[in-house]
């Protein structure tokens, strides 16, 4: 039994990433919610970026000029810092949008972004340019971290409340709602909630759906995957399905990480906040963390990416253990 609310239908509805309805510990049934776009998604992570990727072939040409401001739009919008060596990467997957949209140019592109009355194709381009690679239980160290030493914490008051802040195609969050429902005896009376957000829409709607190659569970435990996912039958039997009690746990927003604030009520006893901050130059991580820290409870811990670290940058955290840090009492 997980942790989750009993009673959802096998195939839940897909959440709605643009309400606002802030969420308050108090109501398990309560969505988490937030406003706009998150912008603080990195463009790739560092470890997954592969140059020799397939690429369309530059047909429009990206000059400096034009590259300089989309560079300027980036870093204003998202906080990323998007160097020289990323240029290519970046001309040839917005080649396709370009396309799509029938322009000859890239000035023609960057002014219909910018000359937008909302944010609707700032959000397609963020959208072309993000790369989401994740797996189920990335770095394995923090999942065993959550069930030895942060869940122990929380038998008191059998509240917990863990937010997934970069979550692309849902793996993390939904790999962070089976470790507590591994873990929680007699789950049924705690009150668990993942609040998981992505820049990508498309992300975001793959995500909630919870459906995935039967490959991508190839190198977990088989227990696990019986107890945690359904297997596809006839035409589907390269598939599996998050389980509902998985699911029901997990909810799906939009959150920008370069807000002052965000709609969120409760303080938090985790995020995950993983291969994000290594795009951000160091002004821009120092206060993504200061606003992060806000939203955790005295003593709450903060899970970073392998190639991140924290040294002189924030004095609201200190350190635990490799990428795990735990904001001051």
């Amino acid at each position: 039994m997980g942790c989750g609310i009993p009673g959802v239908s096998l195939l839940p509805p897909m959440q709605d990433a643009t309400a606002v309805k802030p969420w308050d510990s108090r109501s398990p049934n309560a969505p988490v919610t937030v406003r706009g776009i998150i912008r603080g998604r990195a463009l790739e992570e560092q470890a997954g970026l592969d140059m020799n990727m397939t690429m369309i072939e530059q047909e429009l040409p990206l000059n400096d000029d034009v590259f300089e401001r989309f560079r300027v739009l980036v870093y204003r919008e998202c906080g990323i810092n998007l160097t020289d060596q990323k240029r290519t990467l970046f001309s040839c997957r917005l080649q396709q949008r370009l396309k799509q949209l029938g322009l000859k140019s890239f000035q023609d592109y960057y002014d219909l972004v910018v000359g937008g009355s909302d944010d609707a194709e700032l959000t397609n381009m963020l959208d072309y340019i993000s790369t989401n690679q994740t797996e189920f239980f990335r770095e394995p160290h923090h999942f065993t971290f959550l069930r030895e030493r942060v869940l122990p914490e929380l038998t008191i008051d059998k509240t917990v409340r863990i937010w997934s802040t970069a979550c692309s195609s849902g793996e993390e969050p939904y790999s962070i709602a089976m470790t507590l429902s591994d873990s929680i005896a007699f789950s049924s009376t705690w009150n668990c909630r993942v609040l998981a957000s992505d820049i990508s829409t498309r992300m975001l709607a793959k995500a909630a759906a919870g459906q995935y190659s039967h490959a991508r569970t190839n190198s977990l435990p088989p227990d696990l995957v019986r107890r945690h996912f359904l297997l596809g039958r006839g035409n589907q039997t390269d598939l599996v399905k998050v389980k509902p009690h998985i699911v029901n746990m997990v909810v799906f927003r939009r959150i920008n990480l370069m807000d002052d604030r965000y709609p969120i009520k409760s303080l938090l006893d985790a995020i995950f906040c993983r291969n994000v901050m290594i795009y951000f130059d160091r002004e821009t991580q120092a206060a993504v963390l200061a606003r992060l820290s806000r939203y955790l409870k005295p003593g709450g811990y903060l899970f970073i990416g392998h190639a991140e670290t924290m040294l002189g940058i924030s004095d609201s955290f200190h350190y635990v253990a490799p990428t795990i840090y735990r904001k001051h009492d």
